[in-house]
C-alpha cells in the first residue's frame, strides 16, 4: 500500500510544483511597474472625463463599428480595474459594459451571425451585471465567462487592431482574457500574481 501511495503522490506534487513555478518564474523577471503603463495606455483609449468614449487609437476596433468599439473599451477598462484589485471601480465598469453590450447593433451581420451574437451578448450582459454588484472574487469568476464571450464576439465581428489573447494556467483550471498589450497583467490574481500567464495567440 505504501508503494502505491508514493507512486500516486509524487506525480501530483510534481505537477503542482511545475504550475506554480511557471507563474513564479514569470514574476521574477518582470517588474510590477509596467502595469501602470498598460493601464494608462489602455485607459487613454476609453473614457474621457465627461464619460463619453473617446476611442482614440481604437477607432478601427471590430471593423470600426462604434458600439462594438464601446464594448471593447469598457471591457479593457474593467480588466484594468481587476488588475488593480479595485472592486468599487470594477462595479461601475461592469454596469457600463452591460449598457454598451445592450446597445450593440448586429443588424449588419448575416442571420446566422446575428443569432450567435444575440446569444453571446445576452450571456455577456448577465455576467457584466453580476460584476456590477459583486465582491472582487465573484467579479473575477464572472469576468472569466465574460472574457470567453468577448473572445467569441471578436471571432465573428473581427478587429482591425492587434489584440492579445492571454492565458493563466492557475486560475480555475486555466482561464483566458483579452488585452491590447503583449505584457501580461493578470486580472484574475491582480497584485498576488500580476504577471502569471502568457500570450496564447495574437488576434489580427
Amino acid at each position: 500500500m505504501k508503494m502505491i501511495r508514493r507512486k500516486l503522490i509524487i506525480p501530483i506534487i510534481a505537477l503542482a510544483l511545475v504550475s506554480v513555478t511557471a507563474c513564479k518564474d514569470g514574476n521574477k523577471n518582470e517588474p510590477a511597474a509596467p502595469m501602470s503603463n498598460e493601464m494608462h495606455q489602455e485607459d487613454t483609449n476609453h473614457d474621457d472625463n465627461d464619460g463619453h468614449h473617446d476611442g482614440a487609437g481604437m477607432n478601427t476596433a471590430m471593423n470600426g463599428h462604434g458600439n462594438a468599439q464601446a464594448i471593447l473599451n469598457d471591457y479593457f477598462n474593467l480588466k484594468n480595474a481587476l488588475v488593480a484589485d479595485d472592486n468599487g471601480k470594477a462595479k461601475g465598469l461592469g454596469a457600463a459594459l452591460a449598457t454598451s453590450l445592450g446597445n450593440f447593433d448586429a443588424s449588419h451581420y448575416t442571420d446566422a451571425q446575428q443569432s450567435e451574437l444575440k446569444d453571446i451578448v445576452e450571456d455577456a450582459v448577465e455576467h457584466a451585471e453580476h460584476i456590477s454588484e459583486s465582491d472582487i472574487a465573484h467579479q473575477r469568476e464572472h469576468f472569466k465567462v465574460l472574457s470567453k464571450d468577448l473572445i467569441d464576439m471578436v471571432a465573428i465581428t473581427g478587429t482591425e487592431m492587434k489584440l492579445y489573447e492571454q492565458f493563466c494556467p492557475m486560475y480555475d483550471g486555466g482561464t483566458a482574457w483579452l488585452s491590447t498589450k503583449e505584457e501580461v497583467r493578470n486580472p484574475y490574481y491582480g497584485s498576488k500574481m500580476l504577471t502569471c500567464g502568457k500570450v496564447q495567440r495574437e488576434i489580427n
